[in-house]
């Protein structure tokens, strides 16, 4: 049985959620394909703080052993990756097609609620919200909690920019400013006019160095779950 959950003020790392995607090993990235394809799916990787984790792996625990069966580990084991600067990262997906049947998409929101157009992107280091179903499950004798990505709510959106792929050229052609309001050079004197750049502020999607932390996760234990999970996310670490 899946539950529902709501992921809430993380920061979107490479959403693919406008249209189905699979990996395409011969260009070495994700690639927009059908929904009956092969591997093909919807995804959002997401960047959370220990707080938002600890409440995930709660959620996610919870829904697991209300699920469990006998032969399934004791206790859900930490998915998540914890980077060197002391957030997690992890991942929710929706397979384009379940048993021959293609999937809805999953719905995008603006923060007042109101649908977004189907053709929207979502960018990476926008600030989310992501609705996940917790579905656990038993695959290979491997024992887990997915999340069935459902729908997410922009609450920042970070714009779409495009890498300028060229540099300053002395003597070339420089764009005339449209501001009207701008004050213009006496007739007798000769004003230079340098091209400007900004700082750029965009967000560097390079992956920081992750290192994944190990929890003991199928040892006896004496502790509750709260003391469990408070154990697994401590920022001292």
């Amino acid at each position: 049985m899946a539950d529902t959950y709501i992921i809430e003020g993380v920061e979107a790392l490479w959403p693919r959620i406008d249209q189905t995607y699979a990996f395409d090993k011969k260009v070495n990235r994700s690639m927009p394909c059908g929904p009956r394809d092969t591997n093909a799916e919807f995804s959002i990787q997401f960047r959370m703080d220990s707080a938002a984790a600890k409440a995930l792996f709660k959620a996610m625990s919870a829904s697991y052993m209300a699920n469990r069966e006998d032969k399934w580990a004791e206790k859900l084991s930490n998915p998540f990756v914890k980077d060197d600067n002391g957030t997690y990262t992890h991942k929710a997906t929706l397979k384009g097609a379940y048993n021959g049947q293609a999937t809805d998409k999953p719905a995008q929101y603006d923060s007042q609620g109101s649908g977004l157009a189907e053709d929207f992107q979502l960018t990476t280091g926008s600030t989310v919200n992501i609705a996940v179903k917790l579905v656990p499950y038993d695959f290979g004798g491997n024992q887990s909690v997915s999340l069935r990505l459902n729908a997410v709510q922009v609450i920042k959106y970070l714009p779409m920019e495009r890498a300028n792929p060229f540099g300053t050229v002395d003597g070339g052609f420089v764009a005339e400013d449209p501001n009207p309001f701008k004050e213009k050079p006496k007739s007798n004197n000769v004003l230079e006019m340098k091209p400007t750049t900004d700082d750029d502020d965009g967000f560097d999607e390079e992956p920081v160095k992750k290192t994944v932390k190990k929890a003991a996760v199928n040892s006896p234990s004496s502790g509750d779950l709260n003391d469990i999970v408070d154990s697994m996310f401590d920022d001292d670490d």
